[in-house]
């Protein structure tokens, strides 16, 4: 991981596109936070804590759908881009702000507030 800066925040290269399978997710370590890295069947990517808000299953082992992920606990789904549960379920995990320069993936050193 190769962090740098700009004006905005401090971000680490954490791999490419390619290294993470359409509809799937790959974790990083943050500090003492897992971060999972999602990428949506129209590539888009997205970072979340990789823990439910519900009982903190790992979001990164989930079903990846329709811009969500379903925690493969006991089904939560949870929006890739608010981190927040959607349904009559209640809660939200941490996001992270990532940016794609060419098929390189940058992930935000510090989580949304």
């Amino acid at each position: 991981m190769t962090a740098h800066t700009d004006t905005r925040a401090a971000y680490a290269i954490v791999g490419t596109i390619d290294d993470i399978p359409a509809q799937g997710a790959r974790c990083v370590t943050m500090g003492e936070t897992r971060v999972a890295v999602f990428r949506t069947a129209d590539d888009r990517i997205f970072a979340l804590e990789d823990r439910c808000p519900h009982r903190g299953g790992p979001l990164s082992q989930g079903i990846v759908h329709d811009g969500c992920v379903t925690c493969p606990l006991h089904n939560w789904v949870i929006s890739l881009q608010s981190g927040r549960a959607t349904g009559a379920d209640d809660g939200a995990t941490r996001t992270f702000d990532v940016r794609l320069e060419g098929r390189t993936i940058h992930l935000a050193m510090r989580a949304n507030d």
